[in-house]
């Protein structure tokens, strides 16, 4: 009886384990799949998707998306929020327009960009990691503070960059511009650093359970400051890249809309809002999943508001299945 009950335990662990396996499989596929779904579709209703200058712009675009995906999913990852990555995208790349206009270097510019973005998200991170602030409140009024601050700076007047620092920016590699570039670039780099480092699988490890990883030793406040860090050194690089693609920056790059878009991104992605599952690949696809639906709604002449009922009811969907999944 014993042998026999002990064959059969490891047998039903061995189904166990697979059943685990393929259920991480499909949750990686499930992006890709999302988006030969969506292309399947484009096919038949819109012919004009598949015009190479469309499918460029759709890269390119889904470089700066992307980019914002990324430094939210490290903050979903750890069970936190940054609502004010949009904000903080839109002041980065004024306060660099800003100094380009008053005859700064453009390279002063890019890194005080990034500084800025790199600072509001530490402050980020410091107000949740060690005063124990619930991150929703937290980066929702930091979103308001960037928000007034991009206005009040601009007064509502787009800030015009001149053209040579348009062409180093968005200079082109094998008919790309270097976001599309710097998009696959941090893709790839920050899979392999949640994946392979010791710090990325801590990342995971706050997500999953934050008492047990304090118990097992991990500094999880360091850990919670580094990821809003990142979000924000991301919102500042996206403010960089929008500003010399958009040739001006102004508050209403960080409008209301795009934190939908950001969401939307990663939840499709395949990443969970509560924490410890997801990757920033799936994010990366995600944003081209995003993208693709807005050009399609485009192309469709579909209305504003229409178009941002379809978008939220996306994202309720993959929340409400990410729930199910997790019971």
């Amino acid at each position: 009886m014993k042998a026999g009950t002990h064959i059969a335990d490891k047998g039903e662990k061995i189904e166990g384990f697979g059943k685990v396996r393929w259920y991480r499989l499909w949750r990686k596929l499930l992006p890709v799949l999302g988006i030969a779904a969506t292309l399947l579709l484009l096919s038949i209703f819109t012919p004009r998707f598949f015009n190479p200058w469309n499918l460029k712009n759709i890269l390119v675009q889904s470089s700066t998306l992307g980019l914002m995906a990324i430094g939210m999913t490290l903050v979903y990852l750890i069970g936190g929020m940054d609502l004010s990555i949009p904000s903080v995208m839109a002041l980065s790349g004024i306060i660099g327009a800003l100094i380009i206009k008053n005859g700064g270097h453009p390279f002063l510019s890019v890194i005080a960009s990034l500084s800025l973005g790199g600072l509001v998200g530490a402050i980020n991170g410091f107000s949740v990691a060690k005063l124990k602030m619930i991150p929703f409140v937290v980066t929702l009024a930091m979103m308001q503070v960037m928000s007034g601050a991009s206005t009040w700076l601009t007064n509502s007047v787009s800030i015009a960059v001149p053209l040579q620092y348009i062409q180093v920016v968005l200079f082109k590699i094998v008919g790309l511009p270097l976001p599309v570039y710097f998009f696959v670039l941090v893709t790839i780099l920050s899979t392999w650093f949640c994946k392979q480092t010791v710090t990325g699988r801590w990342i995971y490890a706050v997500g999953s359970n934050l008492a047990t990883a304090k118990v097992c030793g991990i500094p999880t406040r360091k850990i919670v400051m580094g990821t809003y860090m990142a979000s924000g050194l991301f919102a500042g690089l996206t403010g960089v890249l929008l500003t010399a693609r958009l040739g001006a920056a102004g508050p209403l790059m960080g409008s209301s809309n795009v934190i939908l878009d950001v969401m939307s991104a990663s939840v499709v992605g395949g990443v969970s809002i509560y924490g410890g599952i997801g990757s920033t690949l799936g994010a990366a696809l995600g944003a081209i999943i995003i993208t693709i639906l807005n050009n399609i709604l485009n192309l469709m002449q579909v209305d504003f508001f229409p178009a941002q009922v379809i978008k939220g009811v996306i994202v309720i969907t993959f929340v409400a299945l990410d729930s199910v999944r997790r019971k």
